[in-house]
């Protein structure tokens, strides 16, 4: 665990070490009355924090470094996980994980973005964003479970599809859109969940599905705060008003209808409690598996279709 400390959370931490001290105290000294308010005290800080959160400030939870990441949902929601790597066309791109498993005995697929958890993981997973091999990877998995009539489990978690000149040079553009064409049309059920950061191509390419749904402290935007930040003010010093101006939290897009659901995270957000939140998303996949299945695939794939189409459309 990397024990980061984001500002906000600050005076909650000095509470709780205060309480901890008491506690060792507590062993000589009566201090079990004070300890009870103090404790009930960080309670009622912890709900007004993290109820009151700027977006900026849920995009930094949503980057916490003990946040979950695809391989924690995987090794904790499924069953019987089998890795399927390469693109068949040119390598395996580790930035994109993805292979058949099982979910409450049902045959399944799992694909999603992958991170490190420290700098030789991340620098072997290029950060999460991936190339064009990783989406064409990605869409050899989703034919493979369209085939074998498997549902289709995204984890979107990514600051962007990579950026470098090889990547391009391979389409990365191109590569991201035929994913977009080929989830549009599945005759499985689709779910798409992010559970971190959600930017730009490099999330959607794996994005398309029959429900979108989004953890309560990730984010989901065309660009990342700082790059938003980087173009407008030509200085990453106005990123908090950058992501006020993108509204890239879970209640906006909710209120946009471009997410269809949220997913409440534990107190403090995923990364303070691995096991309420891998609870919590097994319920959430389950339901939404079960609601799934009642739907004709033909109506499935229509809806699918025109609840995108619909976006970016207004009257006045």
């Amino acid at each position: 665990m990397a024990n980061l400390v984001l500002d906000f959370e600050k005076p909650i931490i000095e509470l709780e070490n205060k309480i901890n001290e008491m506690k060792v105290m507590s062993e000589e000294l009566d201090l079990g009355e004070q300890i009870t308010i103090l404790e009930n005290k960080v309670d009622d800080l912890k709900l007004q924090v993290y109820k009151n959160l700027t977006r900026w400030q849920r995009v930094q939870i949503a980057r916490h470094p003990d946040r979950p990441i695809t391989s924690n949902y995987i090794e904790n929601c499924f069953e019987d996980f089998i890795e399927l790597h390469g693109d068949r066309k040119f390598r395996d791109d580790p930035a994109i994980m993805g292979g058949m498993a099982t979910f409450e005995g049902q045959a399944v697929m799992v694909i999603g973005h992958q991170k490190g958890r420290d700098t030789k993981s991340n620098l072997y997973r290029n950060f999460g964003m991936p190339q064009p091999d990783g989406y064409r990877k990605a869409q050899r998995l989703f034919k493979l479970a369209e085939k074998f009539n498997r549902p289709i489990i995204t984890f979107l978690d990514t600051p962007g599809a990579y950026p470098g000149l090889e990547a391009e040079e391979r389409g990365q553009a191109q590569a991201i859109a035929d994913n977009l064409l080929v989830m549009s049309k599945l005759s499985v059920p689709v779910i798409v969940i992010i559970i971190g950061e959600g930017a730009s191509g490099g999330a959607i390419g794996l994005g398309i599905g029959d429900r979108v749904l989004m953890l309560e402290n990730a984010w989901y935007s065309v660009i990342a705060p700082e790059s938003c930040s980087s173009i407008l003010w030509r200085s990453w010093e106005y990123k908090e008003q950058a992501a006020e101006a993108l509204k890239l939290t879970a209640p906006d897009l909710k209120e946009q209808h471009i997410i269809d659901d949220i997913i409440e995270e534990p107190v403090g957000g995923a990364h303070k409690n691995h096991k309420k939140m891998f609870k919590i998303m097994s319920e959430t996949i389950s339901k939404e598996l079960k609601n799934l299945s009642k739907v004709k695939i033909d109506k499935l794939v229509n809806q699918r279709q025109e609840k995108f189409l619909k976006m970016g459309y207004w009257e006045e």
